[in-house]
């Protein structure tokens, strides 16, 4: 029988995360803010956790997936928190998106507890998470990745779960991820704008440019997006911005200089500021046709 595993946080990201879990027949232990997506995990197999700790109390292996670093660091250290139950040689996963230097502290503290912390975030949306192959970078102890990585791979693509260093590697990595993600959407969102002005099909323009050097998934995958006018969320607007301002803090702590990140910061500001908050991140393009928009003549 599978070792059990805990589960926090059972959002757009980690429900279907925790459901392929227990496809792979891990047995599963829940815990989330709020009960509906916990008793949809239930009935399907899962057993419900009261809180954090009362999960860290019956796993060794653990998972937590939530929105920002404030609500890790409440998870790990608040009262009832997993660090208040945690069993000496337990290896915590964290795939949540949260700053470098918080990620580094909570591994510190998770040592200091005879554990480990892996930050494990991770990339791909919600259509990769529901299909189980996400890509996980991963940051941390290699023996702990080692032995946990069978059950990264029932989340994950095997050929994209990559250890990439020592704590806080992952999250670094996550911020390069949005840097490369945010740019591209960007750059595609400024081209399908120029197309549409100068009144050429931009959909042409797209299947053009699949063929050649311009090709990426943000142009496969986002551009129909935005073409369709679908921006039903697979990765909320808002926390994209909120990855964002990790990755301008994270560039800061550095010394590196990012004009192209700090202008994409600015766009993905903009499309929270319009209340376009909970929509997908892609609508980062409506800024953009926005600012292209024909103005009216003068009288």
């Amino acid at each position: 029988m599978q070792e059990p595993v805990g589960f926090i946080g059972l959002g757009l990201m980690g429900k279907p995360m925790a459901k392929n879990l227990l496809k792979r027949g891990y047995p599963l232990i829940v815990h989330s803010r709020g009960q509906g997506p916990v008793d949809e995990l239930v009935a399907a197999g899962a057993a419900r956790a009261g809180s954090p700790a009362d999960v860290a109390r019956q796993t060794r292996r653990l998972f937590t997936m939530l929105p920002d670093s404030p609500d890790v660091e409440l998870v790990m250290e608040g009262a009832n928190g997993v660090f208040s139950a945690v069993q000496p040689g337990s290896i915590l996963i964290d795939s949540s998106s949260i700053s470098p230097a918080v990620a580094v502290r909570l591994a510190q503290a998770a040592r200091e507890r005879q554990a480990t912390l892996l930050d494990a975030p991770v990339s791909g949306g919600e259509i990769g998470a529901i299909s189980g192959s996400l890509s996980i970078m991963v940051g941390g102890d290699a023996d702990a990745f080692a032995a946990v990585l069978p059950i990264l791979e029932a989340v994950g693509n095997p050929e994209r779960i990559i250890r990439i260093g020592e704590s806080g590697a992952g999250q670094i990595c996550k911020v390069c991820n949005q840097i490369v993600i945010g740019g591209t959407l960007a750059a595609v969102s400024e081209a399908f704008s120029l197309a549409r002005r100068a009144g050429v099909d931009a959909a042409k323009v797209r299947d053009a440019l699949l063929g050649g050097f311009a090709a990426s998934r943000v142009l496969e995958v986002h551009g129909e997006r935005i073409l369709n006018g679908n921006y039903k969320p697979g990765f909320r607007a808002k926390l994209y911005a909120k990855d964002y301002r990790i990755a301008v803090e994270t560039l800061g702590a550095h010394s590196v200089p990012a004009p192209v990140a700090a202008a994409v910061h600015q766009l993905v500001t903009a499309l929270v500021a319009s209340g376009r908050g909970d929509a997908d991140y892609s609508a980062l393009a409506t800024v953009l046709f926005d600012l292209a928009s024909p103005r009216p003549s003068s009288s």
